[in-house]
């Protein structure tokens, strides 16, 4: 009862006009609905965004607020839509990347999509439960790539009534609230969207992924990237599991099994001119690395794109590569290295 009133007093002061009462008030939330506008929009950057519209909105429509639902229900409401109207938007601007030349054929063509990495220091703070009883999806598996990424296949009205109920548990009729919409609209949404997810799941993780941050992670991951940095492709292909995929969105190529992948990374070898130099960080609860170059004659290493790797057992079982390197800063990653062993 008591942080009920602390609550509603703090309401009171922010429709009075104190932001500082609705900073307050949504603090606690500013994690989590920033991860949701990223499981729609798969952008971090877009997904920052939009949670500053949310936000802003939320704001200046302080007085249509009436209690009926949680704040934090209406938060999401209003993020959700945001995301949506970003959605449209997007398909209106260009692709911000050049598609990358020069590849060996692929064990198939995907579907281009818009898919950035998700610092883990951005999941401090947010829950590691749902609240509602009907959740099919876990919080780590939830935040993972391959989620994240089948999510960005999805059309965006069936992408947002499977993250508002399978993820964050919301009953269909509070999720229809939220779309102004029917229940038996969002039934149907989400059952189409439920079948194309699980068409698409990978079998069963036979290994169990190590811990993360472990002693048998790090043995893995350190495994993983002495054979990379010492061009050992063989290295490389020893520690993938049978049915291992390397892609790279938003490139439509991708590879499955060490046949395959091998034949892409000695494709891509001579095309680099050099040996990468990695260095450790962690996205999607998952480890990662920036990849650097180094310039033959000074010596000096620049930043070249991001490898994440999802593990199985002692293995890997995909490779996701990114050629954005604008994020570098906010994982604490530097542009370039400038010393090398």
């Amino acid at each position: 009862m008591r942080t009920e009133h602390l609550t509603e007093q703090m309401l009171a002061r922010a429709r009075s006009g104190d932001e500082a009462a609705f900073g307050e008030l949504v603090a606690p939330h500013r994690r989590e609905l920033q991860l949701h506008c990223y499981r729609i929009l798969g952008s971090l950057q877009d997904a920052e965004d939009t949670l500053q519209e949310t936000l802003l909105a939320a704001w200046r429509g302080l007085e249509d607020f009436e209690g009926r639902a949680s704040l934090r229900a209406w938060l999401y409401r209003i993020a959700t839509n945001r995301c949506l109207n970003a959605l449209r938007d997007r398909r209106r601007r260009p692709s911000p990347s050049e598609p990358m030349v020069e590849l060996p054929e692929p064990t198939r063509r995907g579907e281009p999509i818009w898919l950035e990495p998700y610092p883990d220091v951005l999941l401090d703070g947010v829950p590691s439960t749902a609240p509602g009883p009907d959740v099919r999806y876990e919080t780590v598996e939830a935040v993972g790539l391959a989620f994240i990424a089948a999510l960005q296949r999805l059309p965006p009205r069936q992408r947002v009534v499977l993250v508002l109920c399978d993820v964050l548990g919301y009953h269909r009729a509070e999720a229809a609230a939220m779309l102004d919409t029917t229940e038996a609209s969002v039934k149907a949404g989400l059952q189409r969207a439920r079948a194309t997810l699980d068409a698409g799941r990978p079998a069963p993780n036979r290994g169990g992924a190590p811990l993360p941050r472990s002693p048998r992670e790090r043995e893995v991951v350190g495994r993983f990237v002495a054979a990379l940095e010492n061009g050992d492709i063989g290295g490389v292909v020893a520690l993938l599991t049978d049915d291992a995929w390397l892609t790279m969105p938003p490139e439509p190529h991708e590879y499955q099994g060490p046949a395959a992948i091998a034949a892409f990374l000695r494709h891509r070898a001579p095309l680099l001119g050099g040996r990468l130099r990695l260095v450790a960080t962690r996205v999607n609860g998952q480890p990662a690395f920036g990849c650097y170059l180094p310039d033959s004659q000074s010596g000096i290493a620049q930043s070249y794109g991001m490898t994440v790797l999802a593990l199985e057992g002692d293995l890997v079982s995909a490779i996701t590569w990114f050629g954005e390197r604008g994020l570098f800063p906010r994982l604490g990653l530097p542009r370039r290295l400038d010393r090398l062993s």
